[in-house]
């Protein structure tokens, strides 16, 4: 009996790929595919995991606490450097249409009275970003939806804006709701999505060129066919892949499109917040035609 265990585990072992096969692109892309079917990973996750208690909230793997006692070096980046918080785990809704549209159904789920509203002139600009609470439609001061951000493209010739809307991934499903309320977005717009057969010829014509350079080596299923995996399109925390994310509406003419993880948001605090990004972005020189 001790003889086939130690045949049997020889064996299982014999299968355990080694570190370089494991740390290979193409296994590396498979294993984080297959582990984020339940909870998406912000593209800072390893980062993180390799320094932070991670636990899983609102469909998402986020950082909770540090495993080193870094409270000390934290407070003193916010008071004398720069903190980077990364927050694109907060839902972005992106509205596109006629201003006088988008300004006159917005004033119904939020009020003067209260504070800032979308169409406070220096934020209708472009050049600031606004806060506000949401109610439901025409119910203020009653049905609160919850606390938003939102910043508006800047005015260009056309006569169509756009407004980005970021919100708590628990009040998304809300928010979103009354939003293609006021709208009357109810019908999904038609998307074209590349299919996965298309995706993964594209792969395997990459690997056939990086193999005829002799870089990669071919990774081959059980019938000898090549098996290239490519990052899969999991939607974001909130929503389901197969779920529409951009709504029309032929009435209004307005567009709501779900950006949730599309773009990203970084958040600086401290005194150099402002000196590392003009040292990380470069300023692109203007061109007059």
């Amino acid at each position: 009996n001790q003889a086939e265990k130690a045949v049997h585990q020889k064996k299982e072992q014999s299968k355990t790929k080694c570190r370089k096969a494991r740390r290979h692109h193409i296994n590396l892309v498979a294993e984080f595919n297959r582990r984020q079917r339940k909870n998406i990973w912000l593209e800072t996750h390893i980062w993180h995991a390799k320094r932070f208690h991670m636990i899983k909230k609102w469909g998402y793997c986020v950082a909770d606490r540090p495993t080193e006692k870094s409270y000390r070096a934290c407070y003193r980046a916010m008071t004398k450097h720069c903190l980077l918080q990364d927050l694109s785990y907060y839902c972005c809704l992106e509205l596109k249409g006629k201003e006088n549209e988008l300004l006159k159904q917005l004033a119904r789920v939020c009020s003067p009275d209260t504070e800032l509203t979308f169409g406070t002139e220096f934020c209708l600009s472009g050049r600031f970003q606004g806060s506000l609470d949401l109610y439901q439609a025409d119910r203020y001061p009653e049905n609160l939806l919850g606390p938003v951000t939102f910043i508006w493209k800047p005015r260009d010739v056309s006569e169509n804006r756009q407004l980005w809307i970021w919100m708590h991934p628990a009040l998304k499903q809300d928010i979103l709701s009354e939003l293609k309320a006021i709208f009357q977005c109810s019908e999904p717009e038609e998307i074209c999505i590349p299919e996965p057969c298309t995706t993964l010829i594209q792969g395997e014509k990459q690997t056939d060129t990086a193999v005829s350079l002799g870089k990669k080596r071919k990774k081959e299923d059980k019938e000898g066919e090549k098996d290239v995996p490519v990052k899969k399109i999991i939607g974001d925390g909130t929503r389901d892949p197969l779920q529409p994310y951009s709504w029309a509406s032929p009435a209004t003419g307005v567009v709501i499109s779900d950006q949730t993880m599309e773009i990203l948001r970084y958040r600086l605090i401290g005194p150099l917040s402002h000196s590392v990004l003009a040292e990380t972005l470069k300023a692109a020189a203007l061109q007059t035609v």
